[in-house]
């Protein structure tokens, strides 16, 4: 896999030397200090060959061109005092705030930089003072406005938030300071709406900086906080790793940190998977656990959290919510539900869930097979940082192509995409790739053609894709990754294939779309062809892609700011450009206020042909719903909006950790969903028909799979994490569980004794 790429590793390119500056920069001297002009164009420079230090001592420099290079971002420290004008064009820039040093530049041009967008643009102006000229045009008057005009809203409503929020704590301290700038830059960030929605990001990145400025002027008013940006707070801006969602741990920053922040490389080799089998020598020690009942003991309708030889943890973050340890109780929580119940009729929903089978009569009991750190930076065992996003079952195949079919589970995060045995605890391959960050990953089967004298045979294709934008597309069971694609010139944020038709994929993008490809199947030369069929535009971020079981052409998106319905038939249309042709919303959105904002849709999932699980992560519960009865009641095609016909209420934690996707197993009739606390939330089917589908008060989970509490070595167990996603194989034998401290766990279904 690693050697079609070996070539990328052998650039040709001339060294930045002394000599090199010299022999680039007029006037001609024999001193960099003399320097007046220099051109750098057409090198292939990127970041790392820019020496800051050599650099630095162009102090007489005025003008600069680095046109024609690959570089992502500019050299955060470089200090060129008396610079006017740089060229930047025909580059790769993603991260303009790194430009940040060069306050006296007067003309920029950016030409032909793919990923930069109009929010970048006008961060520049801000970040710029003495900006003029950009790609050739003045702009003064923008960038003025942007100054002062725009900042002086914001600044107005910023300091509407704090007064109707907050207050300095007394005694002032440190630490009370600091976990108050981030909830007071939290809440601005959220609740301060001003400009065009196109420029939202650049409003949520100067909200975020204008908000500490506000914060500082409290405490230290001598301060002219106009006139000096807080280097601390862009330090922080700049600092914090910003992840697929917009909020992954609660004391990060979600205003002043861009979703996602841009930091794309020029691909370097991809590395091949292990050419065998191993065992994950990053693989942490489970606590031995008492044997929990029968299977037959889980069929109760209450919440069963099984002992595990003590208390959760508590975790060390700002919301007090977590220090409820018994949320899971139904009896704690069965009186706060704030009337939700008068938005919904009862016994709404009367006819059975499923066809009624014995073996989806039975509950699953569950007991924790393995814990991993196969994504570990550099396979270091004290990596628990590296947040893991997504995970999903090799599909059954009838051909020999299988490889062991739903044993095999695919997951991604950090740089790595791993395909692993659930049964054994081996990470079966790897593919790593230096610099990317992967968010998300689909399987699928396409035709493989071997000849005019042979059938074509399936295999299943794994696509993975992150924050450059690009898909990969991987073959698994020869070891190869046979290609990629771009699909946005922003990060992706979720992919999907088609059911029946196989050879489609779904991407999602934080630029606000979603692209249905052709990716085609593959000869024996793995050659292969893509083609965009459809762009489908949405308002926000596409978080969650699904396609109804009963059709074939309408598409299901969950997104930032609802759920939407998209019509995907081809030919219907002389344009490959179309806007949602459905909005459903839910009860919950009458509940909202400037602190509580209930459309992010950041979980959903078919229980069966008809039933939708859906939640909200400040809703404290899963919303179970008719998607066949909710189509209906659209009266017309002129009607946008419809509101699902919820069917049951499962009460699930309550939390304000958003992304923490569900997931359901048809085939067993489950649905699961963990938290914040390392805990998996299970829902029977069966359970539920016992219940009546009465929907007046949420229903219990049928379980609630505790943190399972691996030991370090030397070092004693580990407190729950966030459970960022969770997939089952179709028969429940497996569940695998990604957390956000770098840990794959794995789940096995207990025998019925």
């Amino acid at each position: 896999m690693g050697s079609t790429n070996a070539q990328g590793l052998c650039r040709t390119m001339e060294k930045i030397t002394e000599k090199l500056l010299l022999e680039k920069g007029t006037p001609k001297t024999n001193k960099l200090e003399q320097v007046k002009t220099l051109n750098l164009s057409k090198l292939g420079l990127q970041l790392q060959d820019l020496p800051v230090k050599l650099l630095s001592r162009l102090q007489s420099l005025e003008r600069l061109d680095l046109s024609g290079n690959r570089l992502q971002k500019f050299p955060k420290n470089l200090k060129l005092p008396v610079l006017f004008f740089l060229d930047l064009s025909d580059n790769q820039m993603e991260d303009v705030t790194t430009l940040e040093s060069l306050s006296t530049l007067e003309e920029l041009k950016m030409d032909d930089n793919l990923y930069i967008t109009v929010s970048d643009n006008y961060k520049l102006m801000v970040l710029l003072p003495n900006l003029r000229i950009f790609n050739g045009k003045d702009v003064s008057t923008t960038a003025n406005h942007l100054r002062f005009v725009y900042s002086d809203n914001l600044r107005t409503r910023i300091a509407a938030v704090w007064e109707k929020n907050f207050s300095l704590p007394d005694p002032v301290t440190a630490d009370k300071l600091s976990d108050l700038e981030t909830k007071f830059v939290s809440a601005a960030c959220k609740q301060v709406k001003y400009g065009p929605s196109s420029v939202s990001e650049f409003t949520r990145w100067r909200v975020g900086i204008l908000a500490i400025e506000y914060l500082h002027s409290l405490t230290e008013p001598k301060e002219d906080s106009e006139s000096k940006e807080s280097t601390d707070a862009k330090d922080k801006e700049v600092v914090v790793t910003p992840c697929k969602r917009k909020q992954p741990q609660p004391d990060m920053d979600i205003g002043v940190r861009l979703s996602p922040r841009k930091r794309l490389r020029p691909d370097p080799p991809d590395s091949p998977a292990g050419d065998s089998p191993r065992k994950s020598s990053l693989r942490l020690r489970l606590q031995t656990q008492p044997q929990t009942s029968s299977c037959s003991a889980k069929t109760n309708g209450s919440s069963s959290t099984p002992t595990r030889g003590g208390k959760d943890a508590p975790r060390a973050k700002p919301k007090t919510h977590q220090s409820k340890a018994n949320e899971a109780k139904p009896k704690e929580r069965s009186g706060k539900q704030d009337g939700r119940a008068s938005h919904l009729e009862k016994d709404c929903y009367t006819m059975p869930l499923f066809k009624t089978s014995s073996r989806m009569q039975q509950p699953v009991s569950l007991k924790p097979l393995h814990v991993l750190q196969c994504h570990s930076k550099q396979d270091s065992s004290e990596d628990f940082t590296t947040q893991l996003w997504a995970c999903a079952f090799h599909p059954a195949l009838d051909s020999s192509d299988s490889g062991g079919g739903s044993r095999l589970v695919a997951t991604c995060g950090g740089d790595s995409v791993c395909v692993i045995d659930c049964e054994t605890g081996m990470v079966m391959k790897k593919y790593k790739v230096p610099g990317e960050e992967f968010f998300s990953l689909a399987w699928s089967t396409v035709l493989m053609s071997r000849g005019s004298k042979a059938s074509a045979q399936p295999c299943a294709v794994l696509a993975a894709g992150g924050k450059r934008g690009l898909v990969k597309l991987i073959h698994p069971r020869n070891n190869l990754a046979y290609g990629e694609f771009r699909a946005s010139r922003k990060a992706l944020s979720v992919l999907r294939f088609h059911r029946q038709k196989e050879n489609f994929l779904f991407t999602g993008s934080y630029d606000n779309k979603i692209v249905m490809w052709d990716i085609g199947g593959i000869d024996s030369q793995y050659n292969f062809k893509v083609v965009q069929l459809l762009a489908l535009e949405s308002r926000t971020t596409p978080l969650h892609i699904c396609l109804p079981p009963t059709s074939n052409n309408l598409l299901l998106v969950a997104c930032e700011d609802g759920l939407f319905c998209y019509n995907t038939q081809l030919g219907t249309s002389s344009t490959t450009k179309r806007s949602m042709d459905m909005e459903i919303t839910f009860p919950i959105y009458e509940k909202e206020d400037e602190d509580h904002e209930y459309h992010t849709v950041d979980g959903m999932s078919f229980l069966n042909d008809d039933l939708v699980a859906s939640k909200n992560y400040m809703h404290s519960c899963i919303y179970l719903w008719s998607w066949s009865r909710t189509v209906a009641q659209r009266p017309d095609r002129k009607s946008r909006k419809v509101c699902a016909v919820i069917v049951a209420e499962l009460q699930w934690a309550k939390t304000d950790i958003p992304y923490l996707a569900l997931n359901t197993c048809p085939g067993r009739g489950y649905i699961v969903c963990g938290d914040e606390k390392g805990r998996i939330w299970t829902y029977h089917a069966a359970n539920l028909q016992k219940n009546g589908y009465q929907t007046g008060k949420p229903i219990p989970p049928t379980d609630v799979l505790e943190w399972p509490a691996p030991r370090r070595k030397g070092l004693g167990s580990l407190e729950g994490p966030s459970i960022n996603s969770v997939a089952m194989d179709p028969e429940l034998t497996y569940m695998v569980a990604l957390s956000d401290k770098n840990m794959v766990i794995i789940w096995k279904k207990e025998e019925c004794s």
